[in-house]
């Protein structure tokens, strides 16, 4: 069914559109990434390698193949192992198919680079958000692809079982999702960074008894990949595996740079960025998310309201329920890019966690086209300095803080998928 969009040249949707219109993303999708293999291909060909953490890996799975399960003594070159089991799981695999061999393991990272590519493509075509030729963007990093196929890092595991989590959440398999969230974060924890978004999502899409039993779930598979750790000693892991603490080296951050030493490890810092975090969270919740509801204190008051019952409150879906692709993926993407926002220290492999959503990002704004492509390739500039310097750090502030006021601008899209859900959300609007 046709929709009508608000953003004016950002519309790839329009009514009476072709059907060969609508193949030609898919197909120039296929072509991007096609292209792209043969660029990952000649980059592990004949571009060096560099060691940064692969050895590390190595050593920690080494320590846990051998039967070790104290996580204060699995650690490697860089130091000790601060990554939930699920981790182990993964490079202990790697291991196993590539006997520790760098070569064999990039050509591993090559499929995994396409495989991730292929997910975020299928979330850019069914949300249909950009223009078809705008795809082409997420090809461009060269920063990303040497993350991927000459760094090995595993920030490149997680994020892509976060996108295939993304896939099936558009497509409203929630309890699978979940599952796959959860694996994404036992390889590592900024994937937690997309949780407050997607909880407020199945709190739209789902009932309570239906989100206790997802986020059950979801913990069943943390209990399931910790439990050598757990039974064991489970204190140390817990308090390494799940350290949100953690301070990181000033000179390795890409953010802040400009800040001084002193207070970029501060706990002062810390404490102001995360009562930013929260409360932009709060307001791009309640203004934008859930603006169609009437803000999400009314939303939670007509749960509530709307129920006869205890157990009609505990089962029942919200009126409206059926959450469209691009809502979905705009609200997860904003909701990971302002805690990216909001991050005290971005080390260069940590670009893999939103890259893929800046050209999203960047056409949920009104900013002219042009615009578009200068703050997303200001942004790729920005990472490729090394090392950061402050005025690189600030230019990066500067651009994250310009995007993020663009999205607060702009209008909050229709998050329901037809129009009969349009008509009854008139409805509850007027009642409430």
């Amino acid at each position: 069914m046709a929709r009508t969009r608000l953003v004016k040249e950002s519309s790839t949707t329009t009514p009476g559109k072709k059907p060969a219109d609508r193949r030609r993303p898919l197909h120039f999708a296929a072509f991007l990434l096609l292209a792209d293999a043969a660029l990952v291909a000649l980059i592990i060909a004949f571009v060096p390698y560099t060691k940064i953490d692969w050895d590390a890996y190595m050593s920690q799975v080494d320590a846990f193949r051998d039967g070790e399960r104290d996580y204060t003594k699995i650690e490697g070159d860089t130091g000790p192992l601060v990554y939930p089991a699920g981790f182990l799981y993964v490079y202990s695999a790697i291991k196993f198919l590539t006997a520790g061999q760098v070569f064999p393991a990039q050509i591993l990272f090559g499929v995994l680079y396409i495989v991730n590519l292929s997910l975020v493509m299928l979330l850019y075509v069914k949300s249909e958000v950009l223009p078809w030729w705008a795809l082409g963007l997420l090809c461009l990093s060269k920063r990303v692809h040497s993350i991927f196929v000459l760094r090995l890092f595993n920030d490149c595991v997680a994020m892509t079982l976060l996108h295939a989590a993304m896939v099936l959440i558009v497509y409203h398999k929630w309890y699978l999702g979940l599952i796959i969230f959860s694996g994404a974060v036992s390889v590592k924890m900024n994937v937690l960074l997309f949780a407050p978004s997607l909880f407020l999502l199945m709190l739209k899409a789902m009932s309570i008894k239906g989100v206790f039993v997802a986020l059950l779930g979801a913990a069943g598979v943390q209990v399931l990949l910790g439990i050598p750790f757990l039974l064991s000693h489970p204190v140390e892991y817990i308090s390494r595996a799940f350290n949100l603490g953690r301070v990181f080296i000033h000179f390795w951050s890409v953010n802040f740079k400009f800040v001084p030493e002193k207070l970029f490890v501060s706990k002062e810092l810390a404490v102001t960025l995360l009562v930013f975090h929260l409360t932009a969270l709060m307001v791009f919740a309640h203004y934008k998310w859930f603006k169609h509801e009437g803000g999400l204190l009314r939303f939670v008051h007509s749960r509530f309201k709307d129920a006869t019952s205890v157990q009609q409150l505990i089962s029942s879906k919200p009126i409206l329920s059926n959450l469209s692709k691009e809502h979905i993926v705009t609200v997860m993407f904003v909701g990971n890019f302002i805690g990216i926002v909001c991050a005290r220290s971005l080390h260069y492999q940590f670009y893999s966690w939103y890259f893929y959503s800046v050209p999203f990002l960047l056409w949920r704004t009104q900013f002219p086209t042009l615009v578009r492509i200068i703050l997303f390739v200001g942004v790729e500039l920005c990472w490729n300095v090394y090392p950061s310097t402050a005025y690189s750090s600030l230019l990066l502030l500067f651009l994250h803080i310009f995007i993020l006021f663009g999205l607060w601008s702009s209008p909050a899209e229709y998050p329901y998928v037809d129009k009969k859900d349009k008509t009854n959300s008139k409805k509850l609007g007027k009642a409430m």
